[in-house]
């Protein structure tokens, strides 16, 4: 099989030179030339077709976000953004996966080299999944106005080596608790999710049945993310606090680097945030969010797998399943990555398998 061409656009010759060695050293990947800034980047590209771009936000002569808004236009290519400016304008992180990038990786500041391992395998994970889903990326248009060159900060990575059950942060009782008299519909999604959940929602109105969803993102992405959905859809989105009542018409977004339960009382959903060891190599992780609803709502509960790498909610979505939840999973078709519904789907989670545009209209015809 031919080797996945990569170009990396850095103005730091550490940086290159690091990622040089890492896309090198995985058999299925080659570097085929890194560039300081844009402007060489352009030719460069031009001369060494590469299939997939790394990206930082902060260089010389233009600024990753402005660049990414041009080859959009111009030339569009499977985009990691890869930067360590992540904290005073996060949304603008946001910005970019809108934009087209495919998904991003956090650069560390400082002690590059004490990072290689956890940088070597989520960046080059990402890089494959960018190259088999190139042809499925929506690559719409950002509506937003970006002026300003990109400053955006340092966060807590969601990735790690070990796999942990949700088992780890929310074993099933012996017990279950009395069954609730309203539906809930609880969403999970990962890469391509901040797209896929805006087309998702964007007809759920403030009839709807309450939502949980658990979107795949580091500590204080969530906050802007939130915010943006609140912006976009008729229904009110709040990023999860510990206590927090949702109800009709709202949906409750899990806090980035921790986990969020779904509990019960007085014939109310509310949510727990709680922290704990990442499930799934994730936090917040799908499975922990859907453990809790199939023991919570159990018949209920109506579950949404969307777009996403790995495995990451298809355990607790069977457990949803067997207990009585209409289990919905995105079609493969519609998904920029079908690992996480493809695994639902597998291990016999699914009722129904639909195109993005169609599950939500889904989800509450059973949820009512």
């Amino acid at each position: 099989m031919p080797k996945i061409k990569v170009l990396s656009i850095d103005d730091s010759s550490l940086i290159r030179q690091m990622l040089s060695k890492i896309i090198n050293d995985d058999p299925s990947l080659e570097m085929v030339g890194t560039a300081p800034h844009p402007l060489i980047a352009q030719q460069k590209i031009n001369e060494l077709k590469p299939d997939v771009l790394t990206l930082d936000i902060e260089m010389p002569e233009m600024d990753g976000i402005t660049f990414l808004k041009k080859l959009m236009i111009t030339n569009p290519l499977p985009v990691i953004m890869f930067s360590s400016l992540l904290e005073k304008h996060r949304e603008l992180a946001l910005d970019a996966l809108t934009i087209g990038a495919f998904d991003y990786v956090i650069k560390p500041s400082a002690n590059v080299k004490n990072d290689i391992d956890r940088i070597a395998e989520e960046i080059t994970e990402k890089i494959k999944s960018a190259y088999h889903s190139k042809n499925k990326r929506l690559n719409k248009p950002f509506e937003k106005k970006i002026d300003k060159p990109v400053v955006v900060a340092k966060t807590v990575n969601t990735i790690s080596t070990e796999k942990l059950t949700a088992d780890a942060v929310l074993p099933i009782p012996k017990v279950l608790p009395s069954k609730p008299n309203k539906k809930i519909i609880v969403i999970g999604s990962s890469t391509g999710g901040t797209e896929a959940l805006v087309e998702c929602l964007k007809k759920a109105e403030l009839s709807s049945p309450p939502i949980v969803i658990a979107q795949h993102m580091p500590e204080f992405f969530t906050t802007s993310f939130a915010k943006r959905l609140n912006t976009l859809l008729k229904i009110e989105v709040f990023e999860s606090e510990n206590g927090m009542e949702v109800g009709a018409g709202q949906a409750i977004l899990a806090r980035g680097g921790k986990h969020t339960i779904l509990r019960y009382k007085n014939d109310k959903y509310y949510v727990e945030v709680i922290d704990g060891p990442l499930v799934t190599r994730h936090k917040p992780s799908v499975d922990v969010l859907f453990r809790s609803a199939s023991i919570t709502a159990q018949n209920q509960g109506v579950g949404i797998i969307l777009t996403g790498m790995g495995d990451d909610g298809a355990r607790s979505m069977k457990e949803m399943h067997d207990l009585g939840s209409h289990c919905i999973a995105q079609n493969e078709q519609t998904c920029v990555v079908f690992g996480m519904p493809r695994e639902a789907i597998e291990i016999g989670a699914i009722d129904e398998v639909l195109p993005l545009d169609k599950i939500f209209e889904a989800a509450v015809r059973r949820a009512r």
